[in-house]
Parts: C-alpha cells; structure tokens; sequence
C-alpha cells in the first residue's frame, strides 16, 4: 500500500467528512485571492491535507494545479514558502490593517486584528524559502 492511500480515511464518512473539508477550505482560499483579510495560503494548504484524507483525486489535481501546486510541493517538501508569497501575503496584510484601521468601529478591534496579522508575517518571514534548507546542508 502507498503512502497516498495509507493516508486515505478508512471508512466512507470519513473520507466525506475530509473531502467537504477540502472543497470548503479550497473556496475559501479561492475567496481570500480577492477579499482582503482572507488568507489563501492557509486555506490551500489545508485542502491539500484534507484532500490527501478524502480524495487522491483532488489532492492529485492541486498538487498539479498550475497556481497552487508548486506552493504545496515546496511545503510538503521543506515547509518553504516563496518570497514572491511572502511579500504578496505581507503586502495583503497590510492593505487589510490599513482598511480596519479606518473602517472599524473601535480603535481596538482594528489593533487586534493588526497584531494577528503582523504575528503571522513574522511567522511567515521565519519559513524558509525553497532550495534554502538544500543549500543550508
């Protein structure tokens, strides 16, 4: 048995379960390309795994997607992240803060939303980019 199946859920409801996991996490990531505040790595990325555990099938089409794939291949592979996604999520981030600051009703939930935001571009700019951990060796 393969890796990729073992990974499967063993039973039908199970695999369900993941694969309505995969296709809601994918929409959503599909919606954050275009809804400031919406991530869509995080969503992709959990689709793949939720995929992974539902659906060989659609696990196999994003890994191969022309705009996700490589994105899942070089995190499955070395927890990377581009730096061309890395300033696209930072430059997102901030385009958001920016909004809240002047649309939200206190001051507060503005400063609230800024700090998990700023926590993951800090978390995001500690992830290796791809070939980097090759190279570190």
């Amino acid at each position: 048995m393969s890796e990729s199946t073992s990974k499967l859920a063993r039973n039908r409801l199970g695999r369900a379960l993941w694969l309505v996991l995969a296709w809601v996490s994918l929409l959503l990531g599909v919606i954050g390309i275009v809804l400031p505040g919406l991530p869509t790595t995080p969503f992709v990325l959990l689709a793949a795994f939720a995929a992974a555990r539902g659906s060989l099938r659609l696990h196999a089409w994003l890994h191969n997607h022309p705009r996700f794939g490589q994105m899942l291949r070089d995190w499955e592979r070395e927890g990377a992240v581009s730096r061309r996604a890395k300033w696209f999520a930072t430059i997102t981030m901030l385009a958001s803060a920016v909004m809240m600051g002047v649309f939200s009703p206190r001051w507060w939930m503005a400063a609230i939303g800024t700090a998990f935001m700023l926590a993951v571009a800090i978390w995001l700019w500690l992830r290796p980019e791809p070939g980097q951990r090759s190279e570190a060796s």
